[in-house]
């Protein structure tokens, strides 16, 4: 279980007129319990990918806590909380020139694992193993391609809580539906694991659990996609587009 009790995170204002300090996480509680799937959504700018690294520790908070499976984790450093069981995917995966895919995937799940078990975990994020396997991690890989293997790397990491941060950003549509055809199925095994992605898609949001929409660095609702359907204020762009996001409808009028 996770727990997030009064979070905050401030930053020095840099450009002329901005206020001494910048408040980009205001005073956050959530609890996310085992077996759950929430997506975290909002506008842009509402602190959503701050409070994933926050939880991650990629960024050191102002004040407050955070506690996984009781262990106060809050300062902790990341290598020692992905050894606890949280594992990350970022919006703008890294490169590793030198690194195969094969020899990234082993690392990430702590073993050297046969060819064929890499293959099953590209083969859910939409890739073919025989294009991959062997090919560097480097720039010679679109964005989109870099994102579906850094995916392969969290489920080979197999956390018990999956952090994503807008995982459909840059991947075709056949690619997405293994993906959420993949999130599904790991949600439906009810092991333990928790799964938190950072999305505005229609479609990733439908396989919540939770939602929280974050607005202005703050909570401003959750609930379940029925409690939220009138409270998210948001309008399908084309229901008959599976790869629709869902928008704002004061950015529909706009």
């Amino acid at each position: 279980m996770l727990e997030i009790k009064d979070l905050t995170f401030s930053v020095k204002g840099s450009r002329p007129g901005d206020p001494e300090t910048i408040d980009i996480i205001k005073g956050i509680n959530l609890t996310i319990d085992d077996n759950r799937f929430t997506v975290i959504t909002g506008p842009n700018g509402a602190g959503k990918s701050t409070l994933a690294k926050l939880i991650m520790g990629i960024e050191d908070p102002t004040s407050g806590q955070i506690i996984f499976n009781g262990a106060d984790i809050t300062h902790m450093p990341i290598h020692e909380r992905a050894r606890l069981g949280i594992g990350y995917s970022f919006q703008q995966p890294a490169q590793f020139k030198g690194m195969s895919v094969r020899k990234l995937i082993s690392l990430a799940s702590k073993d050297d694992i046969p060819a064929c078990e890499c293959n099953d975990y590209l083969t859910q994020v939409g890739l073919c193993s025989s294009d991959y396997l062997n090919r560097d991690v480097d720039k010679s890989l679109s964005g989109g391609e870099l994102k579906r293997i850094e995916i392969a790397t969290i489920l080979a990491a197999d956390p018990q809580l999956a952090i994503y941060d807008e995982p459909e950003a840059g991947i075709d549509l056949w690619s997405f539906d293994r993906l959420t055809s993949t999130f599904r199925s790991i949600h439906e095994a009810k092991d333990g694991r928790s799964i938190v992605i950072i999305s505005h898609q229609e479609r990733i949001i439908d396989l919540a659990d939770e939602i929280v929409l974050l607005n202005s660095g703050q909570v401003e609702r959750k609930g379940t996609k029925e409690e939220m359907a009138d409270q998210l204020g948001f309008t399908p762009v084309a229901l008959s587009n599976p790869d629709c996001a869902l928008i704002p409808r004061e950015e529909m009028r706009s």
